[in-house]
């Protein structure tokens, strides 16, 4: 495993991820005065942004479903737990965009080569309303 998001394990049967980006900012805003420069104030934590990009090669390894189970927890609009494969906790985080590249086609249309990225989105931890389903989730899958 080489992390989870809520029950999503990613991992070489399921979606490997090769880039794993995390981009964090903080609030810094600016007053101007009168008769000296601006002067800045530090308000708080911004926004906290995950990227995993990787590869799906069907024939060896990934499943086209895996990215159609991340699409439904998407579709969810719920915050789900990130947890590395090292036991490292980041929260909770929602999926903010998912996109595939598909290359490499045989005779009947399925591709060979599925190239992905996805973005997750930090969300506060206490919003625990947030929290996806699982049973929801997995419903959605079966239909």
């Amino acid at each position: 495993m080489m992390m989870a998001l809520g029950l999503f394990v990613f991992s070489l049967p399921t979606a490997a991820y090769q880039d794993f980006q995390r981009q964090t900012a903080w609030r810094h805003p600016s007053s101007n005065r009168v008769g000296a420069g601006p002067v800045r104030q530090f308000v708080g934590k911004g926004e906290d942004t995950i990227t995993l990009s990787g590869l799906i090669v069907p024939e060896l390894s990934g499943k086209r479903l895996s990215l159609d189970a991340l699409r439904l927890m998407g579709d969810s609009g719920k915050a789900w737990p990130l947890v590395e494969g090292t036991g490292r906790i980041y929260g909770l985080w929602v999926i903010d965009n998912l996109s595939e590249t598909n290359t490499l086609f045989f005779k009947d249309g399925a591709p060979r080569r599925i190239e992905f990225s996805i973005t997750l989105q930090r969300v506060d931890d206490s919003r625990i309303e947030l929290l996806g389903n699982l049973l929801e989730t997995v419903g959605g899958l079966l239909r």
